[in-house]
């Protein structure tokens, strides 16, 4: 069990790893000064499937990271 756990426990670090790295980012930064942040805009659709997804393997992750700690 304690085996199964942590490989689990590894395999979505790995992907909340990957999957944070996905995400667009927020701030405008420099592009914000002449208008040009807006020229290359994300899909709607895509960030908010990209959220859920996210939430669901950082929930997947706590939760095994407690059960490993409630275990040993």
């Amino acid at each position: 069990m304690h085996a199964f756990l942590l490989t689990i426990a590894i395999i979505s670090s790995l992907l909340l790893i990957v999957l944070v790295l996905l995400h667009s980012a927020k701030g405008e930064g420099l592009g914000g000064i002449g208008g040009q942040a807006k020229l290359f805009s994300s899909q709607r659709g895509l960030e908010s499937g990209l959220n859920v997804f996210t939430s669901i393997v950082a929930a997947l992750f706590l939760v095994t990271t407690l059960l490993l700690s409630a275990i040993q």
